[in-house]
């Protein structure tokens, strides 16, 4: 008897097949992630499991992904509908490819044996879910190294423009094509050029360079398009995609795909309240909760630092002498940059004009500044629930850490809205921005914040080789608050020797990790 399990991932439904050995070993299995809630699999289940038997077909997972709105989720722009009085197509896709990469196969990753690398990993489905695996190998290369498109529907508006004009596959990943002769020759509209279109683009990928071994077509001559020869189809194509049948040699070393951090996830997340989108980078705890929560360290510029402390957590926090284990959310924007300079110079200021601030080195305009307040209502009220519904936390434990315009907001934070927080990480910060105003606001501020009644911390810290500038803030702010008797009653500055404002990043990380999750 074949069982499936259904899951349920926050709004989005999951048919989930584990393969017979699954229960009765430890190895790890390559997953193909399937259309239209499964159904390529479900109607050919027990040949499928025929395959495995007599060894025509390596075991693996198989993740149906339930859709309500596939005229939606799998286009991948808006188009006009085909017909009058139907709906026209709504070009969510690229939403849905990320939901699939980002949050459903990280978690198919956690709770099952897989083999997560892109070259174990399928995206397969027919007509419209052929359409959308096509691009979810076009737009997601790194998660996706096996695509199945069967009968997909090439003929979509702007979709063959787009491959005409694309460079092809990636060297990593592998294609299965498959479309029946018969397929639209009785349509009057664009889907009359099914075959024509498939025909297309094969020649086209073939001629931009990818090899035999890594792109296979089958028309099958008989072929309609309906769910009795695509289901025909699916087999055969992950026989094709995970065998060795494209093989033309075998080499020592192999490419596995993109570097993924295990125990960590990415969600993509649009603030209402400053309108901007948001890449949002988390290192789950490994461990159970203690009974107040994780603690939890909140990040700016998690697209450079994210990747180093979420290293550093999973190699420290492991029992049984480990530190305790704590989230850590990092917050960054969409770009494979590290510094990503026009959103954080909005994010992570207070408006300045230009005659408050020193010339650019490079004599260019300062970006556009003045998001501060609005970006941490984002966090405190947008990001934090989203958070809070995944992982238990200790609001009493609470962090944040800034580094250069990010230490400039962290101190932002500490001296409007104390209490957001029980520990503040501010690294090389900004003190000079907008005259050093940092320093004017805890003037007036000093006594009305009543920092010393708290148990709120401020840790400072420097590199000795930055700036001058750089360190004589650092420390003046450091002595400023500690001769007050106003600042944190734990207050802490430290000089990291032979350090420069980018390589004290490193140095700081594990002091800091401890004291966030003690």
């Amino acid at each position: 008897m074949i069982f499936y399990k259904e899951l349920t991932i926050g709004e989005r439904t999951l048919i989930v097949y584990l393969p017979p050995s699954y229960e009765k070993s430890d190895r790890r299995f390559p997953v193909a992630y399937v259309q239209d809630g499964g159904d390529l699999f479900t109607e050919c289940h027990n040949y499928m499991e025929h395959l495995y038997a007599s060894g025509q077909l390596e075991e693996m997972i198989l993740v149906g992904v339930v859709t309500r709105a596939r005229n939606d989720e799998y286009t991948p722009w808006p188009a006009t509908a085909l017909l009058d009085g139907y709906p026209d197509f709504g070009g969510q896709g690229r939403a849905y490819v990320d939901e699939v990469a980002d949050v459903l196969k990280p978690f198919i990753d956690r709770h099952y044996r897989t083999k997560s690398h892109a070259e174990a990993t399928a995206m397969i489905g027919g007509s419209f879910g052929g359409l959308i695996s096509l691009f979810a190998g076009c737009w997601r290369p790194e998660v996706f190294g096996r695509i199945g498109l069967i009968s997909a529907s090439f003929w979509y508006e702007g979709v063959m423009d787009f491959i005409r004009e694309s460079q092809g596959m990636d060297d990593h990943q592998r294609m299965y094509m498959s479309v029946g002769r018969n397929e639209g020759i009785y349509k009057r509209n664009l889907q009359r050029h099914m075959v024509e279109y498939t025909m297309e683009a094969h020649r086209l990928w073939s001629e931009n360079g990818a090899p035999a071994s890594r792109l296979k077509l089958t028309v099958d001559s008989e072929g309609t398009h309906d769910p009795l020869f695509m289901v025909k189809q699916f087999p055969k194509a992950l026989k094709w995609l995970f065998g060795e049948e494209g093989d033309t040699h075998k080499s020592v070393m192999s490419r596995l795909g993109a570097v993924h951090i295990p125990g960590t996830l990415a969600w993509s997340m649009r603030s209402t309240l400053t309108g901007r989108d948001y890449r949002i980078f988390i290192a789950e705890p490994m461990g159970p909760p203690p009974e107040a929560g994780y603690p939890i360290l909140y990040v700016l510029d998690a697209n450079a630092t994210f990747g180093s402390l979420a290293e550093a957590m999973r190699l420290q926090s492991r029992k049984p002498h480990g530190i305790p284990p704590a989230v850590i959310v990092g917050i960054g924007y969409d770009s494979n940059d590290p510094i990503v300079t026009q959103e954080r110079f909005y994010d992570y200021t207070v408006h300045a004009e230009d005659s408050e601030l020193p010339a650019r080195p490079d004599g260019s305009d300062w970006p556009r500044t003045g998001g501060a307040e609005a970006f941490l209502d984002f966090i405190e009220d947008e990001l934090k629930p989203a958070v809070e519904e995944v992982f238990p936390v200790d609001r009493s434990k609470q962090s944040l850490f800034g580094h250069s315009l990010g230490g400039f907001l962290t101190l932002y934070t500490l001296f409007t809205r104390p209490g957001v927080y029980r520990r503040y990480f501010a690294a090389s910060p900004s003190i000079w921005w907008k005259k050093h105003m940092l320093l004017q606001l805890w003037e007036n501020r000093q006594e009305e914040l009543g920092l010393e009644k708290t148990d709120v911390e401020l840790h400072l810290s420097v590199g000795s080789q930055e700036k001058p500038h750089m360190v004589g803030d650092a420390n003046g702010l450091y002595r400023t608050l500690s001769a007050s008797g106003r600042g944190p009653v734990h207050l802490t500055m430290v000089e990291f020797p032979d350090e420069g404002h980018v390589s004290l990043l490193p140095a700081l990380m594990s002091p800091m990790l401890r004291r966030a999750s003690s």
